[in-house]
């Protein structure tokens, strides 16, 4: 299982928090904070967005630190991915993120 694959199955290696970061992009975290702040309806600012993947140690936006339930979830059960867990098909945690982006689930399931 490739290291920068989400709990929850995304690739962490093409978001623009990720890609902001190890490239030290101002212009993509502004991007990124604004949308971010705009689907989120939330006060997300370009200082929030630094992230170094989920499952990697490092720097993490907040919303992956402290306020991702599918993150929370696989941690509090010890899975390494979702892709472990027993309760992958019937999850309802997990089920927004597999019907926005179907190559999460093939990498849970890869």
């Amino acid at each position: 299982m490739k290291d920068m694959i989400g709990y929850c199955g995304l690739d962490c290696e093409k978001c623009d928090a990720y890609l902001a970061t190890v490239n030290d992009d101002q212009a993509l975290r502004e991007k990124t904070a604004r949308l971010w702040a705009e689907l989120n309806n939330a006060p997300i600012l370009p200082e929030h967005i630094n992230c170094e993947g989920c499952r990697a140690k490092g720097v993490k936006t907040v919303f992956c630190e402290n306020i991702c339930e599918i993150r929370k979830c696989a941690l509090n059960k010890g899975v390494s991915i979702c892709g472990d867990c027993s309760e992958l098909d019937t999850c309802q945690t997990i089920k927004a993120i597999i019907e926005n982006d179907p190559s999460a689930l093939e990498n849970l399931k890869g």
